[in-house]
């Protein structure tokens, strides 16, 4: 049996009778099909992610509206959606995309929601900061949600392929407006009471 000997990622087989060294054996490397695969379980987990920040969301916005602080759904919805977009820059990147750019945005409003939440409890002003910066990340989210199903679902594609048509334009329009009543019925009636926003921590 031939002695090997590794020197970096290449193993050489070198002969103790005939003293010459075979060729390297170079190992497998990762092929097209196997970066799509992955990038594929990628997107999954990605997909996945945003569609639990944007069911939890609109949860907590519905609790809005009855002044319910769901303490518990809250965290799950600004750490989901804080994931969505920390998550979309693990793409490959080409260029700065509108993508990339709502990503930051969503980061920025989501950390002055989650200051407004947890570190001013909401006292003040804080209370509509809150309510204003949540309403504007869930309805990022959902904006990229309604962009995605115009680009993957047939029926929507055949509708808008280019999303300059004028079903797609409708459909966003119909979206911000729906969120800003949203919003400002939250703002209203978001008015929950000072103990119930303390998050009761394990002992």
């Amino acid at each position: 049996m031939r002695p090997k000997i590794c020197l970096g990622n290449f193993r050489w087989r070198i002969s103790p009778c005939e003293g010459s060294i075979a060729a390297p054996e170079i190992p497998p490397q990762e092929g097209p099909n196997d970066i799509r695969h992955e990038l594929t379980d990628y997107t999954d987990i990605h997909v996945a992610i945003s569609l639990i920040g944007i069911v939890s969301g609109l949860i907590v916005l519905a609790g809005m509206f009855s002044a319910k602080p769901m303490n518990g759904l809250t965290a799950l919805f600004l750490s989901a959606t804080a994931a969505t977009s920390i998550t979309g820059y693990g793409f490959p990147f080409v260029k700065v995309t509108p993508a990339d750019i709502l990503g930051a945005l969503s980061l920025l409003v989501l950390a002055i929601a989650v200051f407004a939440r947890y570190s001013k409890l909401l006292a003040g002003g804080w209370q509509r900061t809150y309510v204003i910066s949540a309403v504007i990340a869930l309805y990022f989210n959902v904006f990229v949600l309604v962009v995605q199903s115009f680009e993957k679902v047939p029926a929507l594609h055949a509708l808008a392929p280019t999303q300059k048509e004028a079903p797609f334009a409708v459909t966003q329009l119909l979206l911000l407006v729906l969120f800003v009543i949203a919003g400002v019925m939250a703002v209203k009636r978001f008015r929950p009471d000072a103990p119930s926003l303390k998050v009761k921590l394990a002992a």
